[in-house]
């Protein structure tokens, strides 16, 4: 998002018999907060390890993207087991976005397992973000996001964030920050709507929890966010991602 410039699968078949699985109702289960609501039985998965070469990223129209649809934003791209941005690093909040298709419950939960080397912070900011509830039209972006910055160090922070439509218009929700909340190579993030309630986890550890109640439908998805650096994208990233309702 920005919010602090200075100011494996192994043929496309196998996704596709996913996507396939999907549409006619997988369950998958997650670990949810003792202190949120029960999570009813999830009606869709999608899964990828991000076996293709596409920019942007479609996985057979399973995807829409930031700059192709918002149109202000920036798309995100995939190498055979990565998924990165697209986004310059100095045209501020431009986050690459991509969201899933179709139709999916307010109940979701999306776990990525990070990439996440040459890691430099100081000024260089490099976020991998989970979408939940988000929706992407021409010149508006909205939903929920869940940012954690792609390092391990105590200039470390995880937040979540309330996107409210046009590019740079967002509202802080919660936020944590020090070593505790960082994230190397490998890692899994993890985060959840159930009713009002957004969880956040790093390797299934909880770590922040607060409610909004301005989206109650969407899509989840992923995004990415540069800033103080160009031409590192693929430095950070997602090797795969799950997305379940």
């Amino acid at each position: 998002m920005g919010h602090h410039i200075p100011k494996s699968v192994t043929s496309y078949g196998l996704v596709l018999l996913v996507g396939l699985a999907v549409a006619v109702g997988c369950d998958q289960s997650s670990t949810s907060s003792s202190s949120s609501p029960p999570r009813p039985t999830g009606a869709r998965v999608y899964t990828t390890n991000f076996p293709l070469t596409e920019d942007p990223i479609s996985e057979r129209g399973n995807w829409i993207n930031g700059k192709t649809v918002g149109l202000d934003w920036s798309n995100v791209a995939t190498t055979p087991g990565l998924a990165s941005g697209r986004e310059s690093g100095g045209t501020g909040y431009d986050d690459s976005t991509a969201l899933l298709t179709g139709v999916w419950g307010p109940h979701q939960t999306v776990t990525a397992t990070v990439h996440s080397v040459n890691q430099v912070g100081g000024t260089v900011y490099e976020e991998v973000e989970i979408r939940l509830r988000s929706s992407l039209s021409a010149h508006s972006c909205t939903g929920y996001e869940v940012i954690f910055r792609a390092l391990k160090s105590a200039e470390s922070y995880v937040e979540i964030v309330r996107w409210n439509g046009p590019l740079g218009k967002f509202s802080y929700i919660a936020r944590g920050k020090g070593v505790q909340v960082g994230i190397t190579d490998g890692d899994v993030v993890k985060a959840s709507i159930i009713g009002n309630v957004i969880t956040v986890y790093i390797n299934n550890v909880q770590l922040l929890q607060a409610t909004d109640n301005t989206y109650s439908s969407g899509s989840p998805g992923m995004g990415f966010f540069l800033a103080g650096a160009t031409g590192v994208n693929s430095d950070y990233g997602f090797k795969s991602f799950t997305a379940s309702d």
